[in-house]
């Protein structure tokens, strides 16, 4: 509790907080490895502050400073010139659960998020902010094809698997990619839900890549509602060039989909079974090893 201490001393003294009312509560920091506390007043949640890495904490401060006026995301109080800590509003609900219907939250997405992101220079590195740089989106999704067979292993046939190499070679060879800055962990366990309504996005984990992967990324982290009509209807609302095809669409949620079922297999094993059961349903869009 020291450091939280020195913080909050620190605020107090430069007029970012008062102590009138102040109450700190440690927060479970779920799949983020920093820690996390929120500063009520009055009872009432009003902040966070998250202690991590400096590079970390610079990834967030900039993406969320970037897209400051996207109201889904915190707004920033405070970061330390060392950047070991960022201050930034407390958004009220819950992750993951009662969310309503995907439709109703992933169109929010689309319209208040995703359609708001950023092109970067081509120059850029592909991949994570803070992770191996790639020098194209191919050699990202080789990589996550790599790790997710890792992971599933012989939970799905071999001829599976090569149905699946046999896609991200087609989706390589046939579409130019654009990059943007993306938040990078569009999953339902980093959404805010209130009332049954999405209120925010939050423990972001910034991405150079094309806007398509945190919209599959949304879409596939949860089991329900994974049918093609919910799928096109949403890609309606999707502003993106004319010429990306319902086929292709279709390509890249199947492929982030075989992801899914990967990080199920290490970090959310409940959530299996279901996926299963998409995928029964859904490997039939898969490229067939004989054409």
């Amino acid at each position: 509790m020291n450091k939280i201490n020195e913080i909050i001393d620190f605020l107090i003294h430069k007029g970012f907080i008062i102590n009138d009312g102040l109450e700190v509560q440690q927060l479970k920091s779920g799949t983020t490895n920093g820690v996390l506390y929120t500063l009520l007043f009055n009872k009432v949640p009003t902040y966070v502050v998250k202690i991590d890495a400096p590079e970390i904490i610079g990834a967030t401060k900039d993406f969320l400073v970037i897209y400051k006026d996207i109201k889904l995301l915190p707004t920033v109080l405070f970061t330390d010139t060392n950047h070991e800590f960022i201050v930034y509003s407390y958004i009220s609900g819950e992750t993951h659960f009662n969310r309503g219907s995907k439709l109703e939250w992933m169109s929010l997405l689309i319209t208040d998020l995703f359609n708001q992101y950023r092109k970067v220079d081509k120059d850029t590195a592909w991949g994570r902010i803070n992770g191996i740089p790639r020098n194209s989106w191919a050699e990202f999704n080789q990589s996550s094809l790599e790790h997710a067979r890792m992971n599933i292993g012989d939970l799905l046939p071999i001829e599976d698997h090569k149905r699946v190499e046999m896609l991200v070679h087609k989706l390589k060879m046939n579409h130019q990619e654009e990059p943007y800055y993306l938040h990078g962990d569009t999953g339902v366990h980093n959404f805010v839900y209130k009332d049954n309504k999405l209120t925010g996005v939050i423990d972001l984990s910034p991405i150079i890549g094309p806007k398509i992967y945190d919209f599959t990324y949304a879409f596939c982290s949860s089991p329900d509602s994974f049918h093609v009509d919910t799928l096109y209807s949403l890609f309606m609302l999707w502003d993106i060039d004319h010429s990306f095809s319902r086929e292709r669409l279709v390509d890249e949620v199947l492929f982030q989909l075989y992801t899914r079922i990967g990080i199920c297999m290490k970090v959310h094993p409940h959530d299996l079974n279901d996926y299963m059961a998409v995928w029964a349903e859904w490997r039939k869009y898969l490229p067939n090893i004989n054409d």
